[in-house]
């Protein structure tokens, strides 16, 4: 799969499943881009770089999300 065709799926994925929650578990995004976790891994380090995608990790937990969503969105930018 071609990075340009991931990213859209990922974004696409993501977007629908906006209403319920902000935050994916790196297996969902390997599910959404039908790809082994081994394979997929590549492509959301490269999203996250590219800055589609957004690393957050609560010290137990590493999530994924789209920049500017979720509930703390608005309070991680404050001053």
């Amino acid at each position: 799969m071609e990075y340009e065709e991931a990213k859209i799926k990922i974004v696409e994925g993501l977007t629908k499943k906006l209403k319920t929650k902000s935050k994916f578990y790196f297996n969902d995004l390997s599910k959404i881009l039908e790809m082994k976790p081994r394979e997929a891994k590549k492509i959301v380090n490269q999203l996250v770089l590219d800055g589609v995608l957004e690393y957050w990790s609560s010290g137990s937990t590493s999530m994924y999300g789209m920049p500017g969503t979720g509930k703390q969105a608005g309070a991680e930018h404050e001053d």
